[in-house]
């Protein structure tokens, strides 16, 4: 049996009971930003020497030299080239969907004449490095590779640097093979926090990035945390979340594979139902005792579901929508008969799936919008990966000799008025 949480808006301690599910507390673990912050210390230091030696600790890979850990891109070819068709199929389809999405996103530069003369705009480039991580071993996620190198490379990236751990010396061949057909430049087969640190700070193998990308866990989360602003950095992503919204009108089956799509993540995953039909909560429930044995994964979704998951029964569906509201999710599905109806009422979401038919599983390998989202609330102030996150913008001023009579005489007046008398004068002395 699944000891999920199941209670109703109605209840006296709804919002107690909201609050502790919502609590992501603990989900970040001090110790883990501790071990995390003395390893980005040591390879800052010792560079190269620090990352073998964590590699040869934690991925049990000796090598010479960092340099003997980066693969060829003729390996990577071959790594296509040898996939089973179907397999390379479906990574062609889901790259040409991905690359179709975001290339409607790109940001264009742009310019104006005001009535002053004055030239204003804006002038957008691509960052010139970045890094991205992708977890390795058996938990490999070509997914990632397509999702966060496709917009880079759309974006105009002139370098893509991959690490990629190799436990043991294992490689996953559709991870590499997702590094050729997105035209990564180098992969170097290193992982965890020292990976994050030698891009950040650069080493004499690794070239410091501008941004750092791509999922990982507690300790490359710890570390990523920790050089943003000496590099940039995607989000700082927690545990995976989908929110369901639905009717009751949608196969219970359906619904219950859609909470085990995220609690099958990993122990922290959430997974929540919002209903107004009692009824059909426990036809839910049903399913998931029903389904969860046949689920290779199933003690991760089992704990998953225990610890974070939530079958709640709403008053109505506007009810529903507040409350998704409320808790901004990474993945919304609106598993509702009339779901476009319902899409305008939703503000806060990672990624919104309309009506019974779009799966969240879609979005995450081949839909084409970016499967890297928001996580723990933070879609009320953040948005999707995109080509944007790959591009700059600067702003352009000129200014001719008429027009800065004009704006000098107002910047000085306002400079004097903030007490930065230099900036007052330098605006002054154009008048002379």
């Amino acid at each position: 049996m699944i000891a999920l949480r199941r209670f109703s808006s109605r209840d006296a301690d709804f919002e107690s009971r909201l609050a502790a599910l919502l609590d992501s507390g603990s989900v970040w673990d001090e110790s883990v930003d501790r071990v995390a912050t003395a390893i980005l210390a040591d390879v800052k230091s010792r560079g190269d020497a620090a990352v073998l030696e964590y590699t040869r600790r934690f991925d049990r890979l000796d090598a010479a030299s960092v340099a003997a850990l980066e693969l060829s891109r003729d390996l990577l070819r071959q790594s296509l080239d040898s996939l089973p068709a179907p397999q390379r199929e479906a990574l062609e389809e889901a790259a040409r969907r991905i690359r179709d999405f975001h290339e409607r996103q790109i940001l264009l530069s742009w310019s104006f004449a005001d009535t002053e003369e004055t030239m204003l705009g804006q002038k957008v480039t691509p960052l010139d490095r970045v890094g991205l991580y992708v977890p390795g071993g058996k938990a490999a996620y070509p997914s990632s590779v397509l999702m966060n190198a496709i917009p880079a490379k759309v974006a105009g990236v002139e370098e893509i640097i991959m690490v990629v751990p190799t436990p043991g010396g294992e490689r996953n061949p559709l991870v590499l093979a997702a590094a050729a057909l997105t035209g990564v430049d180098r992969v170097l087969t290193i992982g965890g926090a020292q990976a994050i640190g030698a891009l950040a700070y650069g080493t004499d193998t690794v070239p410091r990035v501008d941004k750092i990308v791509g999922p990982g866990n507690a300790y490359v989360a710890a570390a990523k945390r920790r050089v943003f602003g000496v590099v940039g950095i995607d989000m700082v992503a927690g545990p995976s979340e989908i929110l369901i919204i639905c009717d009751g009108g949608t196969d219970p089956d359906w619904v219950a594979m859609d909470l085990f799509s995220q609690a099958e993540h990993d122990e922290m995953a959430q997974s929540i139902l919002l209903c107004p039909d009692g009824a059909y909560i426990d036809r839910v429930c049903a399913s998931l005792e029903k389904l969860l044995p046949d689920m290779p994964r199933k003690d991760v979704i089992h704990a998953a579901l225990e610890n974070r998951g939530a079958l709640i029964e709403v008053q109505d569906l506007d009810e529903a929508c507040a409350i998704a509201n409320r808790i901004a999710p990474e993945h919304l599905e609106l598993s509702l008969e009339e779901a476009d109806a319902w899409v305008e009422k939703i503000r806060h979401a990672g990624a919104i799936f309309i009506g019974p038919y779009s799966s969240e599983s879609l979005g995450d390998y081949c839909a084409g919008p970016n499967h890297v989202l928001p996580t723990s609330g933070s879609a009320r102030f953040s948005s999707p990966l995109g080509v944007y996150d790959f591009q700059k913008r600067s702003s352009l001023i000129r200014v001719t000799a008429r027009a800065s009579k004009t704006l000098a005489s107002v910047a000085s007046t306002l400079a004097r008025g903030e007490g930065l008398h230099a900036h007052a004068a330098s605006a002054e002395y154009r008048l002379k």
